[in-house]
């Protein structure tokens, strides 16, 4: 084989290495985002909780005033349905913890961003040339173990977190960002 052929292959070789970088790379972000989205979500559920169990505590005690200090009938029952009501939500609560699990969500996109940052390493790496291949392609290897770990250690995400995902990454355009974005971040130095 000639040099020639040996370079195009080598050039063929860190083409189609680069493709399936940028195909993970691309999994690994929406991965990030929905587990974002999934945290978010958690929280906005837990929230609306609280106070619905706040609201329906006021209830029940304003229900329960109104039949101590009068006779009512209305009071008592409204008093009785609110608690149920309450018991229900507490159980739900006690049973399902809400903050725990959006915490397991932030703590998967944390490591996920990790991940995701090394991937634009790696990317960077290919495209500069100056590494080997074999080097490459390990750490590529060792970038989908280190993922695998983190997927089998994170909490399911849910549909509705992939769609809020790819509202922000593709309308919204989260995490990108314009060249004078950049530049009003570094110092003049740096700046393009």
């Amino acid at each position: 084989m000639d040099r020639s052929s040996q370079a195009d292959n080598k050039s063929d070789s860190r083409k189609v290495l680069e493709a399936q970088v940028r195909e993970c790379f691309g999994r690994v972000v929406y991965s990030h985002k929905t587990h974002e989205k999934c945290a978010d979500i958690l929280i906005e559920r837990l929230d609306a909780i609280k106070l619905t169990q706040i609201v329906l505590s006021s209830i029940t005690a304003a229900s329960f005033l109104v039949v101590l200090f009068g006779s009512s009938q209305i009071g008592a029952v409204l008093g009785v349905v609110i608690s149920a009501l309450l018991i229900a939500l507490n159980t739900y609560t006690k049973n399902y913890d809400l903050g725990e699990l959006a915490q397991k969500h932030r703590q998967a996109a944390a490591d996920i961003w990790l991940i995701r940052e090394e991937y634009i390493s790696l990317l960077t790496d290919i495209r500069i040339g100056r590494v080997a291949i074999d080097r490459l392609t390990t750490k590529r290897d060792e970038l989908l173990s280190r993922l695998h770990a983190t997927y089998a250690g994170a909490p399911s995400t849910s549909v509705a977190a992939y769609r809020k995902a790819q509202k922000a990454l593709q309308i919204e355009e989260d995490m990108t960002f314009s060249e004078e974005e950049i530049d009003a971040f570094l110092p003049a130095e740096l700046r393009a």
